[in-house]
């Protein structure tokens, strides 16, 4: 899979629809994709109060299997892949020699010795050569052409069951960060929906190998749908034609999931930046852990665990100011008396709580003496909050 050239981005299955649909397209990691479409307020706002439709196609999905899978991908995460359960999903990152972060990632047990990968899109190449390198080449497959949906907010479960009523058992039991394999069956959806509703439902997709899972980036209930491109917008316009289903745009999915305080790659997490200093010592594993069944045994896990019993030399914080002109990345962080401490690594206007938020990194022992950040030259007055700005919604129960 090689990057696009500029003016010659890749599309999803999706591509058409988001046209149709008058979406503002931009290349975002050698794709065509939506950043907008009635507007990235409206979007924002809608995905937290009913149902909003991403597309996330441009995701790689990778399915790493074989009688040493196990311990072949556990000598490049963090985590306990033997113990953990089929169907569960877990949140990791391949990590480098010396302690940074190359790509996080979700990685999913969907057999015995089989687990679906799914990376960032910016870093899926580097990210196949990485597990190559390691893997032989028959243990790891590379699906371009599946689609991935997110169905996310709080309406998300209705408007799934609303459409495929025969596994609403399955979806209302689903926990989050659990996964189902499913087929899919649109053509018995007809009669359960309302007549416009069922007039776009495709009456030959049916039979359809999916995988759905309770997860997603926005910090609400939701669903990521894996589904083969070709039947993509079919499943797209059906749900869309529900009345609590919008379509959402990448720049929304970049504010709430910065509400969420969850990290974007590339911008919170670097080959620079450590686990532990993004404050995700929580995804490694206490077998991995230093004292463990199966301590290190990482790249770079020795600066990582002594990171994670000392303590790290910044941390990931998160900041609010007044007003409505945001702190943007890059923005650098000072103390009291001027001194730089720190520099913004995510930031924007907070559609949910009509304020400033932004996430930076700061020196450690500088974090009590923090002041602001530099904005056109003017410092401007930041307090540190608590993450995540607008608390999770996931279903753990």
């Amino acid at each position: 899979m090689s990057q696009a050239e500029p003016g010659n981005e890749r599309r999803t299955p999706l591509y058409d629809l988001h046209v149709e649909l008058g979406a503002r397209m931009v290349p975002f990691a050698g794709y065509s994709m939506p950043v907008q479409y009635e507007g990235i307020v409206a979007e924002h706002l809608h995905t937290r109060s009913s149902a909003g439709l991403f597309d996330v196609s441009h995701m790689g999905q990778v399915l790493v299997s074989g009688q040493g899978a196990v311990q072949k991908l556990e000598r490049l995460l963090p985590v306990d892949l033997e113990a953990l359960p089929q169907d569960h999903c877990c949140y990791t990152f391949f990590t480098s020699e010396s302690g940074g972060v190359l790509d996080d990632l979700i990685v999913t047990r969907r057999g015995d010795t089989e687990f679906m990968l799914v990376l960032n899109a910016a870093c899926a190449e580097a990210d196949l050569a990485h597990l190559r390198a390691h893997l032989a080449a028959s243990e790891v497959e590379h699906f371009p052409s599946q689609a991935l949906l997110a169905l996310q907010g709080p309406g998300a479960q209705a408007a799934l069951q609303a459409l495929l009523p025969e596994l609403a058992g399955t979806l209302s039991a689903l926990k989050f960060m659990r996964g189902v394999n499913v087929q899919l069956q649109l053509d018995d959806a007809g009669s359960e929906l309302p007549g416009s509703v069922a007039d776009s439902v495709p009456e030959f997709v049916q039979g359809i190998d999916a995988y759905i899972s309770r997860s997603g980036y926005t910090g609400e209930d939701g669903f990521e749908v894996s589904l083969p491109g070709d039947v993509a917008e079919d499943f797209a316009r059906a749900l869309l034609a529900l009345p609590a289903v919008q379509p959402v745009g990448l720049g929304a999915r970049d504010t709430l999931r910065l509400e969420a305080s969850l990290c974007l790659y590339g911008h919170d997490l670097n080959e620079t930046i450590s686990p532990i200093e993004a404050g995700l010592g929580w995804s490694i594993d206490k077998s991995r852990r230093r004292g463990g069944a199966k301590a290190g045994g990482f790249p770079g896990a020795e600066i990582v665990l002594k990171q994670m019993d000392e303590g790290a030399p910044r941390k990931r914080i998160g900041l609010t100011g007044e007003g409505r002109a945001p702190v943007r990345e890059g923005a650098t962080v000072v103390d009291t008396n001027g001194n730089d401490i720190g520099i913004v690594c995510s930031g924007g206007f907070s559609p949910s709580l009509e304020r400033p938020i932004a996430m930076a990194y700061v020196h450690s022992d500088a974090i009590e003496s923090l002041a602001g950040a530099i904005v056109r030259g003017k410092q401007r007055q930041l307090t540190r909050s608590k993450m995540p700005f607008v608390a999770h919604q996931y279903k753990r129960n």
